[in-house]
């Protein structure tokens, strides 16, 4: 009973206002799935500041590996610790920069010609059909509302190990844009 009472003094501790966060996750691993994505694999960092007890403002930076593309993210939200269990809930808003790569287009493009008949004299427009072949840059831009619910788990006063479940809504494609999935975060409060 007394260790239980020392994990929750030492946890509510780390949420009160004024303490500083560092976080580091690993989400994806094949368990992210979005319709457009099919599976991912991703690294997230994370930075934040208690403002009130509970309540922590955050920001983030992540890089995303999808199947066939590679996607970069810019946060900011909040997070509330409940500290009575080690529960937090958070939220925000995130920009996704998509980086498809490049494709090989070809198009059919009409070309007219014309010719001058040498006999009469006469021109006649006649239109030829000919193939460009030209390479553009694939990349599209998301915003997206982060959703997530984890668990705070401390090693000792000052790490803690955060498994959580989260959804990225997609403002732009909510059908192919939207993701789900499991993230595993290693977080330093001080």
């Amino acid at each position: 009973m007394a260790l239980f009472a020392t994990m929750a003094t030492t946890g509510w501790a780390q949420f009160e206002t004024g303490t500083k966060y560092i976080g580091a996750s690993v989400s994806g691993l094949s368990l992210s799935y979005s319709k457009a994505a099919d599976v991912s694999f991703g690294l997230d960092a994370t930075g934040g500041y208690y403002f009130s007890d509970c309540w922590m403002v955050k920001g983030n930076f992540g890089y995303g590996h999808k199947k066939s593309y590679d996607d970069f993210t810019l946060g900011a939200g909040v997070r509330y610790n409940f500290y009575q269990n080690g529960v937090f809930l958070g939220a925000g808003l995130e920009y996704q920069f998509q980086n498809f790569g490049k494709e090989t287009c070809t198009e059919t493009v009409i070309v007219p010609e014309t010719i001058v008949n040498d006999v009469t004299g006469e021109t006649t427009t006649i239109n030829n059909a000919k193939e460009v072949t030209y390479t553009r840059k694939m990349r599209e831009n998301n915003i997206r509302i982060p959703i997530e619910i984890g668990y705070t788990f401390y090693l000792n006063q000052h790490i803690a190990i955060e498994p959580s479940v989260y959804t990225k809504l997609s403002l732009n494609d909510f059908n192919d844009g939207t993701e789900f999935g499991l993230r595993l975060g290693l977080g330093y409060y001080f």
